[in-house]
């Protein structure tokens, strides 16, 4: 097998239900997003447990995978030239640049990041001719 890839170590999270509002695909204006329920009679809010999950802290995750992504790498988030200082010598780190920054600074950005060995998530090469 020539094509096969490295196996990466892969941070294993938590799997949590999807907090949704009780009437969720039973009306067509609830949409999927969390809101806490208030009204006095609400079964979400006095748990019955057909009416799905309430998000609590016991879905959190470990402080050892908090915040990485699915590979291990902790994703930063690059405005300037300034935010990729000290970044090299930290490991398993990649960069994702800020949508507000313009496409001048971003080639910079990415050229400087590949001068430290750092993978950038989200910078497309322009394709030539």
């Amino acid at each position: 097998m020539a094509g096969k890839k490295k196996d990466k170590k892969r941070v294993k999270k938590k799997k949590k239900p999807s907090f949704n509002p009780l009437n969720l695909g039973h009306k067509k204006k609830v949409k999927p997003r969390w809101r806490k329920p208030r009204g006095t009679a609400n079964k979400k809010r006095r748990r019955f447990e057909f009416a799905g999950a309430l998000p609590n802290i016991g879905y959190r995750n470990t402080k050892t995978v908090r915040g990485l992504r699915k590979d291990g790498t902790l994703e930063v988030l690059v405005r300037n030239l300034k935010d990729l200082e000290g970044l090299n010598e930290k490991k398993n780190v990649v960069v994702k640049i800020a949508g507000s920054v313009g496409k001048k600074k971003r080639l910079t950005i990415n050229a400087q990041a590949k001068e430290k060995g750092l993978r950038v998530l989200n910078f497309k090469e322009e394709k030539k001719g």
